[in-house]
Formats: C-alpha cells, structure tokens, sequence
C-alpha cells in the first residue's frame, strides 16, 4: 500500500516539479497567504520562539521577521518539490558552494569529512554537492518519517544527484564500516533539533536559551577522525543559495570535549542573526528544559548522562 502511495505522490509531485520556478513562486505566495493568514500555522510557537531569541527586537521587527519566515518556508516547499525534476546544470546555477575544494581534497588523501549544517535556508539543496565532489561517498543523516509514502519521496529527493541517505538508527555502524573498509566519505548532520531527555549530554547557550543538544555527530567525528565543515548558507536572492564551507579547526592545547559541538552552535547562531527569516521557526526547539532534566534524573545520573560524549 505504501509503494502504491508513494508512486501515486511522486508522479503528482514530479509533474508539478517541472513548472519553471517563476511558477512554483506563484504558487509559493498563494500558499503563504493561507498558511499565514488563514491555517494561522503554528504561529503562536514561531512568535514565542522570535521573541525569546530577541528580546532586543520590538514587537514590530518580530513581526516582519515572522512574516518573512513564512514566505520563506512556503518558498523552501516548492524549492525541495524543484529537485525532483530540476537539470544538473538548473541546480548547479542556484546552489553554489564555495570552499568545497578542501572536503574534495581531504577525501582525495584518504580523510573523511564532517559537515555540521542547520534547518536553514534550502538544506535539501545541498544534497547537490556530489556533483562536485566526486571523490568518495557524499551522504546525509535522516530521521524516517512516519508515513512511509512521504518518507520513500524524501529519500529520492536527497538522493538524485548522488547523495546517499543513511538511516539515524543504522548511522553509527554505517560510517563505522565505511572507516574499516577503507571508504572516504563526507557525511552531513543536521544537528540542532531537540533531543529526548534521555539523549542529553551537553546544553549550549544558542539564541538565548538554555539548550540542550546533540553530541552523536561529534561522537562519530571522534571515532573515525573526520575533518569538521561548517556548512554557512546564504540566500542572496530568490531561488539563489550560496554555502561557504567553513573548517573547524581544534581549539589552541588541542581538543576539549564537546568543542565541535558548541563552535557548530555558535557558527550557526552567527548565520541566524545575521539573516533569522531562514531558519526553522516552526519547530517547537526549546520543549526541553532544565528544569524537566533535573526533574527526570537524580544528581548522580546527570553527571553520569553530562559526562559522556
């Protein structure tokens, strides 16, 4: 039933797909109008999120930073739903990546390469990079999706050009094995959503708040001894991204537990601020707190849990 699905969604999406992108703008702005103004989606969460993280701002930049996120992720939809029929030389137009000469030659000399990168601008259009890249495995960690249709239709978007999806539950054995059988490969981790309580190892200050974080990308970073990318994206104008791979080098005395991590968070911080309509404001990032980790685990095991990487 889920294939029979999935054929059915993809055909509709491919088809779709292949309006020119001024089209598919078209339609953006149609959507945005209903997903803003009428289905009113999540926007209490999106406007507690924007003022928490600003409380510089005045209620009317919020706003208009709101409203630009909205367009923006109504943009990000057709953008993705783009890839499913876009030409090689259409996304290598609009996605540039500056600096990948250097994940490029790390995996030339036999080195695999960490990519840390955020919900921020258009992700999915990085899936693009090994058109560059052609020197080992180019991959990128993803949750599964409930509905196995729209899971199936995902992984053959991030797949198209070459990247290889790696389930998280498999993900460690994965680039394990690849270490062991001599493979070079550059892995991307989409590394600032919220973790379970019981996967808390490490809180950052990020956006003024008191977060709680991810450490399993840097856990395999210390395993198989990868070099550490920043993916910075910039959208200069309307269907145009730029991503400006940025090394994370290890800190003067050599390495501190949790430095990718927090320099990841940081650097990403950076981006937001600098341009804060293109990040996933939608999603509820802040619903762990402190509070409810202090709550859920005696002194001892957050020690225990605080220690670990």
């Amino acid at each position: 039933m889920a294939n029979t699905t999935y054929h059915i969604a993809h055909s509709a999406c491919y088809l779709l797909s292949l309006l020119p992108l001024r089209l598919l703008y078209c339609l953006s702005s149609a959507l945005y109008l209903i997903v803003y103004h009428v289905a009113r989606y999540r926007r209490p969460l999106v406007r507690k999120n924007l003022t928490d993280s600003f409380p510089e701002k005045t209620e009317a930049e919020i706003i208009g930073i709101e409203k630009a996120f909205y367009a923006w992720l109504c943009d990000y939809f057709v953008e993705t739903l783009k890839l499913l029929s876009i030409s090689k030389a259409g996304i290598m137009r609009r996605m540039k990546f500056v600096g990948h000469e250097q994940i490029a030659q790390s995996m030339s000399q036999g080195r695999s390469c960490s990519l840390y990168l955020g919900h921020y601008c258009n992700w999915e259009w990085v899936t693009s990079l090994p058109l560059l890249v052609t020197e080992g495995i180019c991959s990128q960690i993803y949750h599964p999706l409930e509905n196995k249709a729209t899971d199936l239709l995902f992984q053959r978007l991030r797949s198209r050009f070459g990247s290889v999806n790696i389930d998280m539950d498999s993900s460690f054995r994965t680039i394990v094995s690849w270490k062991r059988q001599g493979k070079p490969n550059t892995v991307g981790y989409i590394a600032d959503q919220v973790p379970g309580l019981h996967n808390v190892h490490c809180w950052v200050d990020f956006l003024n708040h008191d977060t709680p974080v991810f450490t399993g990308a840097e856990k395999i970073t210390m395993m198989t001894g990868a070099d550490v990318f920043y993916a910075d994206i910039e959208r200069p104008r309307r269907g145009y991204y730029v991503c400006t791979f940025r090394r994370i080098g290890l800190p003067e005395g050599g390495y501190v537990k949790f430095h990718y991590t927090k320099e990841y968070f940081r650097l990403l911080e950076e981006s937001i601020r600098r341009a804060p309509q293109y990040w996933l404001w939608s999603h509820n990032r802040w619903k762990r707190t402190r509070e409810q980790f202090n709550k859920e685990y005696t002194e001892e095991e957050r020690k225990r849990m605080l220690n670990r990487l």
